[in-house]
């Protein structure tokens, strides 16, 4: 089968010709027909995550159709429509499992980073961490449902009752997250890199009340923010643009250093956290959400062969919405 192939990080993936996987017990196969591109897989990419699996097919938004399973596969069946996402293995047995929060297990086996993954024309996930697509969903509209949804819906849960919400970065998960939040009848204030006219007039399309550079201060103090962009220099920032009580949530697998600042910024019960991976709880929650809003992704679509220009096009924030791989 057709594969692109991570051989060594800080450079490009390179197309393969390599065996076709066969599931093992619990596991199903799946025909891959799409792959969304996501921020960790450029990080991934570049040298960014520690001790990846080598060589390494990246890709944890995956949707496809299963054609073969593994012995004891109870879950799905043979042409089942089916989304793989990051979280493809847990111990079940640690404090973490234990304690439901499979997130930060510390056994975890991950998709397209320790596992192989979905820039391929088929790959093997356990049957326990996938999810059935709603219907409704196309499979490329679907794929950034499975990572910049599921990450983005557990940073906003991270968000609580936030009334006022701001959105730093607003790519594939934000756009995402913009819809739920309006459809709940919050307010967003979204945040773009400073002049980046195009983004902000998208975040105004999908609701958000007001839109403008990272670099600015949003009309009113706000209850909590989201950041999706890597950016440490955003930490400062956010916690300016809180009211007191506010939560800043950092949303990214990698950041660049958080620079110091002055407690008085945080002080006033403001909190840093951050998010972790997802559980599968999020998913099953997001999946059932999505499609009430229903939210709408947006997406630009690459050829499987051209998954290094998606990865360049979103490394340069030259990507509206999600991309995605058609394979096949």
């Amino acid at each position: 089968m057709l594969a692109m192939v991570l051989e060594k990080p800080g450079f490009p993936l390179e197309a393969r010709d390599i065996p076709v996987p066969a599931p093992g017990p619990g596991q199903i196969r799946v025909k891959v027909s799409a792959s969304g591109v996501c921020r960790t897989d450029l990080h991934l990419v570049d040298g960014e995550l520690p001790d990846p699996k080598l060589p390494i097919v990246p890709g944890h938004e995956i949707v496809g159709v299963v054609d073969r399973s593994g012995d004891g596969v109870e879950r799905f069946g043979v042409g089942d429509r089916v989304g793989i996402p990051w979280l493809g293995w847990t111990c079940g047995e640690c404090r973490y499992c234990r304690s439901g929060r499979e997130n930060l297990c510390d056994n975890a086996r991950f998709t397209g980073y320790t596992i192989d993954g979905g820039y391929a024309e088929y790959t093997v996930a356990d049957q326990r961490y996938c999810f059935p697509i709603p219907t409704g969903y196309p499979d490329l509209q679907a794929a950034p449902l499975l990572c910049a949804g599921l990450i983005g819906y557990r940073s906003y849960r991270m968000a609580g009752d936030a009334q006022r919400l701001g959105l730093y970065g607003f790519g594939a998960s934000a756009h995402i997250v913009a819809q739920i939040a309006v459809h709940q009848g919050r307010k967003v204030y979204a945040f773009t890199k400073p002049n980046d006219i195009g983004g902000q007039e998208f975040a105004r399309r999908l609701g958000a009340v007001w839109a403008g550079g990272s670099n600015e201060s949003p009309p009113v103090e706000l209850d909590a923010a989201i950041i999706f962009a890597p950016v440490g220099g955003l930490v400062p920032a956010a916690l300016r643009a809180l009211a007191k009580g506010g939560v800043v949530v950092c949303a990214g697998i990698h950041m660049s250093d958080i620079p110091s600042f002055p407690y008085e910024i945080l002080w006033g019960e403001r909190a840093v956290r951050s998010v972790a991976n997802l559980t599968r709880q999020d998913g099953e929650e997001l999946l059932q959400i999505a499609p009430q809003v229903p939210v709408e992704t947006h997406v630009e679509v690459y050829p499987l062969t051209q998954a290094n220009e998606a990865l360049t096009a979103l490394r340069e924030g030259k990507v509206m919405g999600a991309a995605v791989l058609r394979v096949g």
